[in-house]
């Protein structure tokens, strides 16, 4: 996988090294109460260490699942080189009734952090970052779909410029607010915090 870099980021692969800061992240129902059809939250180190590697198999060299770390210590509290949060670049399920779910053909990009670094600017950095990457790969669209109650990704979505397309419950078999943005469109480049 490619690591990216920002002004203020980097975006490398996760590493089974990282796990505590993965259960960190995502021990939180505040990080995780809109995400996924039953919102859970990490409980032991080896799930951290389970979704390290899940994440691993998702780099195709255009898709992944980068670890968002800050190039300098930002006054976050969290420890110095220690990720932040999560960028993904992956295909998206199709609504269905088969365990999996089956791929839709769209490539949805997505994104969380850890609370103390809500606010920062960092998600939609680091989502441009991604989406100018998916772009120079060849992709043609990148979708989002956010919780309808998730105002704060909505923003990130409309402030690296994708398009709100309303709701739809065609992905992961729930109703969520759609986001789009075509190569043709570019990616608007967000300014940090």
């Amino acid at each position: 996988m490619q690591t990216l870099t920002t002004p203020r980021l980097t975006l490398r692969p996760w590493q089974p090294d990282d796990a505590d800061a993965v259960l960190d992240i995502y021990s939180r129902w505040d990080v995780m109460r809109y995400v996924g059809t039953t919102p859970r939250v990490l409980e032991h180190r080896d799930e951290a260490l389970a979704r390290v590697a899940a994440w691993a198999e998702v780099d195709d060299g255009t898709h992944g699942v980068w670890a968002v770390v800050p190039r300098e210590d930002d006054g976050a509290g969290l420890p110095d080189g220690a990720p932040v949060g999560t960028i993904l670049l992956k295909s998206i399920p199709a609504s269905g009734t088969g365990d999996p779910l089956q791929p839709s053909g769209d490539t949805e990009i997505g994104w969380h952090f850890h609370p103390a670094a809500w606010g920062r600017g960092y998600a939609s950095e680091a989502a441009s970052a991604v989406l100018a990457h998916a772009f120079a790969r060849g992709l043609d669209r990148v979708v989002a779909v956010t919780h309808p109650d998730n105002a704060a990704s909505q923003a990130v979505c409309r402030r690296i410029g994708m398009t709100p397309r309303g709701r739809t419950d065609a992905y992961y078999g729930v109703t969520c607010e759609l986001f789009d943005v075509t190569a043709a469109e570019g990616v608007r480049a967000a300014r940090p915090a």
